[in-house]
């Protein structure tokens, strides 16, 4: 078992859920948005994915979803980052 899937195991248990194929699909979104939107959107963004989830949206849709979001996102890195309102 690589240290990821122990780590993952080990959040599992400690919040009482269980987990799937989900942590591919997490990773391929996050490096995604990552790479196509930028770094700070991929924790919020895989929360999102969570949400998604949560509510009753196949994690493979969802998933695919944001990935056509990111690949599609025109990102302006001329502009600074400003945190989202509270």
């Amino acid at each position: 078992m690589s240290e990821l899937d122990s780590w993952v195991t080990v959040v599992c248990d400690e919040l009482g859920i269980t987990l799937s194929n989900a942590p591919a699909e997490v990773l391929d979104v996050a490096r995604d948005v990552a790479h196509g939107v930028n770094r700070p959107a991929a924790p919020i963004t895989t929360f999102l994915l969570g949400r998604a989830v949560e509510s009753g949206v196949p994690v493979e849709e969802a998933a695919r979803r944001i990935r056509d979001l990111a690949a599609n996102w025109d990102y302006d890195d001329s502009k600074p980052e400003e945190p989202l309102p509270s």
